[in-house]
């Protein structure tokens, strides 16, 4: 019976959906972590009378033909780059965008990387690394006497030094902005990769040209939303439970048919 194969691949969209909504809930503590969703398409379907043919040479054609779905499908799992609310932390290297943009990374093999946690530190040369160690792009060194940072809102980075009147700019943080965000590729560690869907990064400063303000002393939360991943849970588990019937329900029925047979 086909009902038990349509059934089935409801069950494993289902299946799906509750693993993407586990790593959105398992992540909701995660820096800068951006929600997923599991998006679905009906399968092809099978016809069994065609409509707007006629039954018979010079009739009308039939208004609605027969056709039955053949289950669904899997087509992908978006991320959705909604804005994070700002978290105060008080550390003066815990940066965060209020807006649109990445913060780029070098990674392990000079690759480029972007990403959206603003948790940031100081290497051992005084430069300004990820808490994974990766350098932030461009390259930020501090004096080794610096004694107070200052970021403003367009990415200045300022050091206070001992017996200075005024803070000494060390460097400016570079913004990136894609086509579409949807497209980057997750790499784990809080870190995303370009990929042909994105587009290519287009670098700009920070408050300008659209772009997002930076905020010292801040780190943007994950856009998780307790209340409504619980509900989509319920959701997911409910529908899963009706799959689960329906087989049920099928091998019921085609038992009854074998019975009748014997």
């Amino acid at each position: 019976m086909r009902a038990l194969a349509i059934a089935a691949t409801g069950m494993s969209a289902q299946q799906t959906n509750v693993e993407v909504i586990a790593n959105n809930i398992a992540n909701i503590n995660t820096t800068g972590f951006k929600r997923a969703r599991a998006e679905f398409s009906d399968l092809l379907y099978q016809f069994d009378r065609v409509q707007g043919v006629p039954n018979r040479g010079g009739e009308s054609p039939v208004p609605e033909g027969v056709r039955v779905g053949l289950g669904v499908r899997t087509v992908g799992v978006r991320n959705l780059h909604v804005q994070g609310s700002l978290t105060n932390t008080g550390n003066p290297l815990d940066l965060a965008i209020n807006g649109s943009g990445w913060f780029e990374i070098s990674g392990p093999n000079g690759e480029a990387l972007y990403t959206r946690a603003g948790s940031f530190n100081k290497g051992p040369d005084g430069q300004l690394v990820t808490i994974d160690g990766y350098a932030v792009e461009p390259a930020i060194v501090f004096p080794q006497d610096t004694v107070q940072i200052v970021v403003n809102e367009s990415g200045e980075i300022y050091a206070m030094l001992p017996n200075q009147a005024d803070p000494q700019m060390v460097g400016q943080l570079s913004i990136v902005s894609f086509a579409n965000d949807a497209g980057l590729e997750p790499m784990g560690d809080n870190l995303f990769r370009e990929t042909a869907s994105s587009g290519q990064p287009s670098a700009g400063v920070a408050a300008q040209d659209g772009l997002g303000k930076i905020h010292q002393g801040y780190l943007e939360a994950s856009n998780v939303d307790p209340i409504k991943e619980i509900t989509e849970l319920i959701s997911a588990q409910r529908a899963y439970e009706m799959n689960s019937k329906v087989i049920q329900a099928a091998d019921e029925m085609a038992g009854t048919v074998s019975k009748g047979i014997r």
